[in-house]
């Protein structure tokens, strides 16, 4: 790569933080939608070319930046810790812990992208992302399958994570990690692990939890 190709991509790599920042600031009172995005590239000293060069999806490209950063604060959380010597429960308890705290840091924004991500025409990139979490806590705990086993696994743990966050947002924090033990509870038989999770099964919790986190339901 070029030294001009680099300096290009750690630009936009800064800028596309400091706008997120700034949405982060923003969105608890502003919502999760376009005019979010012009209001916070306009508070990092944007214009309008260079944000639509970084954002060219908008919204969608914030949500997308925001789970992102949090897939990369929870695998940071984690770098104390031995996946290796750590059970296969412990391993996904930490990992959903480690996720969970990352994305509490910016809760006040969480309702406001939950009711954005609840729109059908944005399920698909919630579902993508949520997967993308669950894959990032399956390689930090060394996972290598390659079979159905891949995938029912990441469907699985998807579930977890945004059922676990959706408690966390309407009971707290001990609510949610007595929610978290039961999951697993409810997943450690090797053949309900081999079964997993039929994609609309999955969809269908996403939805559920994702009214949760934005109306603050306990029940």
């Amino acid at each position: 790569m070029s030294k001009s190709a680099q300096t290009e991509n750690s630009w936009a790599d800064t800028a596309e933080q400091q706008v997120l920042d700034e949405a982060l600031r923003l969105a608890p009172a502003a919502g999760w939608n376009p005019r979010l995005v012009e209001r916070a590239a306009q508070a990092a000293g944007l214009s309008p070319g260079e944000t639509q060069l970084l954002l060219p999806e908008g919204a969608r490209d914030l949500a997308a930046l925001l789970s992102r950063r949090h897939d990369a604060d929870a695998l940071a959380r984690l770098a104390a810790l031995e996946p290796g010597a750590l059970k296969i429960r412990q391993k996904i308890r930490e990992g959903v812990i480690a996720r969970l705290d990352a994305a509490m840091v910016d809760a006040a924004a969480l309702r406001p992208l939950a009711a954005f991500l609840a729109f059908p025409t944005n399920l698909a990139l919630a579902l993508r992302l949520t997967w993308e979490s669950a894959d990032a806590l399956w390689r930090w705990a060394g996972d290598t399958a390659t079979d159905e086993n891949h995938y029912s696994k990441r469907a699985i743990l998807s579930g977890i994570l945004v059922s676990t966050l959706a408690v966390e947002m309407a009971s707290g924090r001990e609510s949610a990690l007595v929610h978290l033990d039961a999951r697993i509870d409810n997943v450690m038989a090797f053949e309900t692990w081999k079964a997993g999770l039929k994609p609309m099964d999955l969809a269908t919790e996403l939805v559920s939890a994702l009214a949760r986190i934005r109306y603050g339901r306990s029940t």
